[in-house]
């Protein structure tokens, strides 16, 4: 997750001769997902299952997580973590891709990653047919969509050079649920199609739209309110749509101030979320305070 960048918007065309364009009937899906909260998510590999099992939903590194099958049964659901909208250079795919030309800019917070070409066809097959496939054999009941907003702010850059990058995104999500229609299927932000493909996923979070890490000033603070009402709306707005629909927030904050996480958690829940208060960094469990 690479957090606090930018402001949304809504642009794109449709995206043609990819093969992706296509919805699955809803009665190939999974049954509803049940409560999920609480949740959590977890980046690194040293915790014991036991940590977890007081959590419904945990979202884990695809790559450097603790064994999965321990921490799945009691109703638990577990999710991979998996970048579509650009890449960290220590993923084992990287220097495929790089050597494929489909890396763009640097992101400006997150220098060790790179930004991908989304309406590319080699790297849809890629996510396709070998960056999910391998999550789903390691266990995980599904996965966690990151950096799928990455396609607008692009379009809003260059729009003429990065034209259908946002149908493109849309167009990727919608393939992976046609392929894989029964597994779990988490949404990062991506505000700008979350209209679109609500009704394909099964959780819509909502990174940094209360609290967030501010990188200019080495800080966690508060989202402005006018787009923390945004962002809210957005993600009310999906829920209206389909009732259904699970609605995290992932927010952050000094771990050393309880009351200020603890009062994340009251503004989360009074919405009708189910929050996670964590670093940003994204490396430790951070228990909700029992205040």
């Amino acid at each position: 997750m690479n957090v606090n960048r930018r402001s949304f918007g809504r642009s794109g065309v449709a995206l043609a001769a990819t093969g992706l364009i296509g919805m699955p009937a809803l009665s190939a899906r999974a049954a509803v997902l049940g409560p999920v909260d609480p949740w959590i998510v977890y980046y690194r590999a040293e915790e014991r299952a036991s940590a977890f099992l007081g959590y419904r939903l945990i979202v884990l590194d695809a790559d450097r997580h603790p064994p999965v099958a321990p921490i799945k049964g009691g109703g638990r659901t577990v999710l991979g973590y998996v970048s579509l909208g650009e890449i960290e250079e220590g993923r084992a795919h990287h220097k495929d891709v790089e050597a494929e030309g489909l890396l763009l800019m640097r992101n400006e917070f997150w220098q060790e990653s790179r930004l991908v070409d989304m309406r590319d066809p080699r790297w849809q097959a890629r996510v396709l047919d070998k960056l999910v496939p391998a999550i789903l054999s390691d266990g995980f009941d599904g996965v966690f969509l990151d950096t799928l907003d990455n396609a607008a702010h692009l379009e809003r850059l260059d729009g003429a050079r990065y034209r259908g990058m946002t149908e493109a995104a849309a167009s990727l999500l919608r393939a992976l649920r046609a392929r894989f229609p029964s597994m779990r299927i988490m949404l990062n932000r991506a505000f700008e199609i979350l209209p679109d493909v609500d009704g394909i996923i099964d959780i819509a979070l909502g990174e940094a739209i209360y609290a967030a890490y501010d990188f200019a000033r080495e800080d966690y603070g508060l989202v402005r309110a006018d787009l923390n009402r945004r962002y809210v709306d957005a993600l009310k707005a999906a829920k209206a749509r389909r009732p259904e629909l699970a609605i995290c927030t992932l927010d952050y904050w000094d771990p050393g101030n309880p009351e200020g996480i603890a009062r994340i958690y009251r503004v989360q829940r009074a919405h009708g979320f189910a929050p996670y208060v964590a670093t940003v960094a994204l490396d430790r469990i951070v228990p909700e305070p029992r205040l």
